[in-house]
């Protein structure tokens, strides 16, 4: 494997786009940035020969930046078909149906939730991406979604802790109450 391999390189510019989207708190920001890393990790996949992979990381990337003005549970059915569609016609094998899936859970999380709810969906999916870019060989794709999962549930945290009643207490607050 080679680490700095014209699919590798693309991969690391996925990596670095999907790390700043996921720090975000804004939603917009997020689903901007998410877009564009999408289109990154389409092209990664592409040159890793991944075509389930490159095809639902364009879709999703098409999704993200539609989300952004649009929250229509019919325009997120119709990419979820498209998808599902793309799906059959590119996928050979079972493995292939993971980015598929985790694409389509994505589509539903950014078009029908927000904030925290929208955050947990899409940490479910990073997992499923993760275990696709493990299959992959994706240097930069692992350690994106392993970013992200960190990073997301990070940012989760900082949301709930920025609720009234703050429900999760800082962490000298549970040891001082131990």
């Amino acid at each position: 494997m080679q680490f700095f391999s014209p699919a590798q390189s693309v991969g690391y510019i996925a990596f670095v786009l999907g790390v700043a989207a996921f720090l975000q708190k804004s939603d917009r920001r997020l689903k901007m940035l998410n877009s564009i890393q999408g289109i990154a990790y389409a092209a990664h996949f592409l040159l890793l020969g991944n075509i389930p992979a490159s095809s639902s990381s364009l879709i999703s990337g098409v999704r993200s930046f539609l989300a952004v003005k649009y929250r229509s549970p019919w325009l997120a059915g119709l990419i979820v078909a498209v998808n599902l569609a793309v799906g059959v016609a590119v996928v050979r094998s079972g493995v292939g149906w993971i980015p598929v899936i985790a694409s389509c859970a994505a589509t539903l999380a950014v078009f029908m939730m927000q904030g925290i709810p929208m955050r947990v969906i899409l940490l479910a999916c990073t997992f499923m991406w993760l275990a696709n870019n493990l299959l992959s060989h994706s240097i930069g794709g692992t350690m994106l979604e392993s970013t992200i999962a960190v990073v997301n549930v990070t940012t989760i945290v900082r949301m709930l802790r920025a609720l009234p009643g703050k429900p999760i207490l800082p962490a000298d607050e549970v040891t001082a109450e131990s």
